[in-house]
């Protein structure tokens, strides 16, 4: 049977140490059984690495950042829109989702869809909600306190002990010991993502992932449990391995439950020695380790492709048990003319 043509953009380029999914993602779809995907990415700085994979992506536009608002993100699709005809858009980044999430309906109607999360489903899992969801739904997290101003250090240290573990709203965490380190780690965080930022209870033990995707009505369609094997100063897995772990699934099946979770997500887990297992984050979006997920038999961006198009998705089977990967940097060579069209006009 041979493979349907269909144009499809993603954001999440960046391919650092502390990678999107877009090029995960990209992948994945490459290797879609229904379609022959053209890919478009989208991106928001001129050096993110996926822009210049051309073996991956077509074209790629620049996005207006976050902050300039839904309106000049909606204008900017629609330009892209009207010379690419784009079927689909997966988002792949925390900050963005609110805007896409907006914007459905006006995307609808120009010929894209989307399948993310709700809003209320979004706010549900914020790190600042977390400790309060976790909570209401009978799913273990670390005690959490919200972090509006420096002097909120003391009382969470108080409340929760050292060390403690500092997170930005969307990204990064760092570990401090101290009131002295947290203050500064305090200002580090603060200048970089905003307030307010969350202090969690520290939890030592093995650290776990699952990557996942809900159809939206409770039910869970895949979840690929993951052991991190190689772990970065930034916390991100440049190692893992496929596991398989019925209490890892049961809990994803349960997060997907209780929220009627609508697309792609990942928790983030640790295990203590003694067996119990906390939640420490979710993530609204697929990992950047998901195409870890396709060599495990569970193809989710191809599957939540079909969801967008309303195109019914069973649950996925038996995960392939022992598949590895490991991450590596290689040096990409590029012509700076790529450089300067993207960076001047916006689109390459």
């Amino acid at each position: 049977m041979s493979r349907r043509p269909l144009t499809v953009a993603l954001t999440g380029l960046n391919a650092t140490d502390s990678p999107g999914a877009g090029v995960a993602v990209a992948r994945a779809l490459r290797e879609s059984p229904e379609y022959e995907v053209r890919l478009i990415g989208l991106s928001y700085e001129a050096l993110e690495p996926g822009i210049y994979l051309r073996e991956l992506f077509a074209k790629t536009y620049l996005l207006p950042y976050p902050a300039a608002g839904s309106q000049a993100l909606l204008e900017r699709l629609e330009y892209v829109q009207q010379q690419e005809n784009i079927a689909v858009i997966i988002p792949n980044f925390d900050a963005e989702l609110p805007h896409f999430i907006r914007l459905e309906p006006q995307l609808r109607a120009v010929g894209i869809r989307l399948f993310v999360p709700t809003l209320a489903q979004l706010e549900s899992r914020e790190k600042l909600n977390l400790s309060a969801f976790g909570t209401a739904h009978a799913l273990p997290v670390p005690a959490t306190h919200a972090l509006r101003q420096a002097t909120d250090l003391a009382v969470a240290a108080i409340a929760l002990g050292w060390p403690l573990v500092l997170k930005g709203r969307y990204y990064e965490a760092q570990v401090v010991h101290t009131l002295a380190a947290a203050e500064a780690a305090f200002g580090q965080l603060a200048a970089r993502w905003g307030l307010p930022l969350l202090a969690q209870q520290f939890v030592a033990g093995q650290e776990l992932n699952v990557a996942g995707l809900a159809d939206g009505r409770g039910q869970l369609l895949s979840a690929v449990p993951m052991r991190k094997l190689t772990i970065t100063d930034k916390g991100k897995a440049w190692a893992g391995i496929t596991l398989e772990d019925e209490g890892l699934t049961e809990l994803a099946r349960r997060f997907a439950a209780a929220t009627q979770w609508r697309g792609g997500f990942e928790l983030e887990l640790l295990r203590t020695a003694a067996g119990e297992v906390f939640i420490l984050e979710i993530n609204p979006r697929f990992p950047a380790w998901v195409y870890l997920a396709v060599a495990a038999g569970h193809n989710q961006p191809a599957a939540l492709l079909r969801l967008a198009l309303g195109e019914g998705v069973g649950p996925f089977g038996a995960v392939a048990v022992g598949k590895l990967f490991v991450r590596y940097a290689w040096d990409m060579i590029a012509d700076y003319t790529d450089f300067q069209r993207i960076a001047g006009i916006g689109e390459l």
